[in-house]
């Protein structure tokens, strides 16, 4: 699943840049409205099994999909302590990660910034093609492109949520992700935006709820 989002950032910023030769389609959306919020999880899961959690006091940094350490902003408790609100709402129950807890949470920032060099050439001469040059009076002749290219700067960040099954590590020794959430778009890490935006992941993911 992880992969999976990690393409979904990638097909975002293909988005956006295509999105960015036009006349700025997204300049009257709010911060709110520019927010995506994708969740999923392991449908074979019956997360009724589960009953206790705990919650990693920490946010893990990726940097352009290398490690970047560990950080703990004001944002990153304020959400941190939603998240347990939020799975204590959905009847799970709070232990320290030293009792064995069922699930574990934890949370993750994606940056990725990175530059690349499109070439033109294949567009005009596909679309070229279109227009005969007889079009313009020059019959038999052909259209010839000089080499152009464009240089592009995508930055991205996101916000994920992943959740592990510890409760059946030892007996599949691995730890199974059964639910992850990402959240991208404008001020996501604004302190009083972090309540609303797990609940919104929350709301999209009944299946969580077991009381």
């Amino acid at each position: 699943m992880k992969t999976g989002i990690l393409n979904f950032l990638a097909s975002v910023s293909l988005i956006a840049l295509v999105t960015g030769c036009t006349k700025e389609p997204l300049n009257n959306l709010t911060d709110d409205e520019s927010r995506i919020y994708i969740t999923n999880h392991d449908s074979t899961v019956n997360f009724k099994s589960f009953h206790t959690f705990s919650v990693a006091d920490s946010v893990a940094l990726v940097n352009n999909n290398q490690p970047g350490g560990k950080d703990q902003t004001a944002f990153d408790v304020q959400f941190i302590s939603a998240l347990k609100a939020a799975m204590a709402a959905a009847g799970y129950t709070l232990v320290d990660k030293s009792n064995n807890p069922d699930l574990a949470l934890a949370v993750t920032v994606i940056n990725n910034n990175y530059s690349g060099i499109i070439s033109y050439n294949d567009y005009g001469g596909y679309y070229g093609s279109y227009w005969d040059p007889y079009y313009w009076g020059y019959p038999g002749y052909s259209y010839y492109y000089p080499t152009y290219y464009g240089v592009y700067n995508v930055n991205e960040t996101a916000l994920t949520v992943d959740m592990f099954d510890l409760k059946d590590a030892a007996s599949s020794n691995q730890l199974k992700n059964v639910w992850t959430a990402l959240i991208r778009g404008e001020g996501i890490f604004n302190t009083d935006k972090a309540t609303s935006q797990v609940q919104s992941l929350f709301s999209q993911s009944t299946y969580l709820k077991i009381n």
